[in-house]
């Protein structure tokens, strides 16, 4: 199969963060816009980036881009795609669509036309004059930026946050692939201490670990585009045995903890930590973040503590930033990286961060407060501009 256009969507924010996971999987002609990577890939880099990619939201099948300024134009360019060649004749395919800042501003309306472009375009390539849609979903998008049209199809289903070990969340948890940006953008690796002490249900020390054993994401899961009959079944063998292949046996120097002042938090990340199959790596205690004591050095905190916006209160969150300052005052060596929405945070931690980071989490706007610890003795950390150094793996170079 020829090399096909591929997008991988992600939140604002974490655009470098996915760039470079895609690069490290070999994928390096890129085009990066806001809240997506565009890149070149074959048939085989629709598996393994869905297996892999730990912060993109979704891999999408670009199947063309063209300007458009009249639904004229939107319905002939559409229709000259080569639909066909990815639906069957039986293909359920939904189309869902978005236009912004664009002449072309009703988005049910152009979602309709789409679809009967479409519907048109494969009339043009079968004996067929109605296509019942019993078959397997082809889920299509058409997005709309400024008068220029992208039209998807959608590879990934549910989206790539659903990893399949986190059966309940706590009050206001994390997605997935933000905790594994954040452990990404800091200069955590297996070989230093890892401690999150507001773990909630175990989201960040969970992708932590994942990160230290190698281990790709998506292997528990399935995926949309596994049963379309452009994309070989091997494709996805293969990638899997590959993911399978690659995952570290012993991957960690220390164990990596985890601590809340909740018992039902503890209990989450315990139950979490099972289902991702990384349990024996996580050390979880139930623990005021006061009564924080850790004796070694060069360690790394990645935490997402209670904020208002996210809890609802904004005085026992600033209360417990507070205690945060006093709790980890004695960890002279160690990193620190706090995502919260307040923005008196610093004032409140009474230390004003190094590095700070806009990144969102859902729809709040957050910071990425970044304390950076002196370099261990001995050791060569990447300092990029971008972090990364919790990603150290190149899963498919030799």
């Amino acid at each position: 199969m020829n090399s096909l256009d591929l997008i991988a969507t992600t939140a604002f924010g974490l655009e470098a963060v996915v760039s470079r996971e895609l690069a490290a999987l070999g994928y390096h002609e890129q085009q990066i816009e806001d809240g997506k990577i565009t890149f070149k890939g074959d048939a085989l880099a629709v598996a393994r980036t869905n297996l892999w990619l730990r912060s993109a939201d979704r891999v999408l099948l670009q199947i063309g881009k063209f300007v458009a300024k009249d639904f004229d134009e939107l319905f002939d360019q559409t229709k000259e795609l080569p639909w066909s060649e990815w639906l069957p004749e039986d293909a359920a395919f939904p189309v869902t669509g978005s236009c912004v800042r664009s002449l072309l501003h009703n988005p049910p309306a152009v979602q309709s036309l789409v679809k009967k472009a479409i519907v048109e375009s494969r009339k043009q390539n079968s004996q067929r004059h109605w296509f019942q849609e019993t078959g397997f979903e082809y889920p299509i998008d058409v997005s709309i930026l400024r008068d220029v049209v992208t039209l998807t199809i959608d590879t990934s289903g549910p989206g790539l946050h659903k990893r399949g070990y986190r059966k309940q969340g706590g009050a206001a948890p994390l997605k997935e692939t933000l905790a594994a940006a954040l452990v990404q953008l800091s200069f955590w690796n297996r070989e230093r201490p890892f401690l999150d002490p507001f773990c909630g249900s175990g989201t960040i020390p969970i992708e932590a670990a994942l990160i230290a054993k190698n281990r790709a994401p998506g292997l528990d899961r399935n995926f949309q585009a596994e049963r379309w009959e452009r994309l070989p079944v091997e494709n996805w063998l293969k990638a899997r045995e590959e993911a399978r292949d690659l995952q570290i046996s012993k991957p960690t120097t220390y164990p990596l903890f985890a601590s809340d002042i909740s018992p039902q938090a503890v209990q989450l990340t315990e139950d979490h930590a099972r289902a991702a199959g990384v349990a024996g790596m996580l050390h979880v205690t139930q623990m005021d973040v006061l009564e924080l004591k850790d004796s070694r050095d060069y360690g790394v905190i990645v935490t997402n503590p209670p904020y208002g916006e996210r809890l609802g209160d904004r005085e026992s969150a600033e209360a417990i930033y507070d205690d945060m300052a006093d709790a980890f005052a004695p960890l002279k060596t160690w990193s620190i990286y706090v995502l919260t929405a307040d923005v008196g945070f610093e004032r409140f931690f009474r230390r004003r961060a190094d590095r700070r980071r806009k990144l969102y989490n859902g729809r709040i706007q957050c910071q990425y407060y970044q304390y950076i610890g002196p370099r261990p003795p001995g050791t060569v950390d990447p300092r990029p501009e971008e972090g990364l150094a919790g990603a150290p793996y190149d899963p498919y170079q030799s």
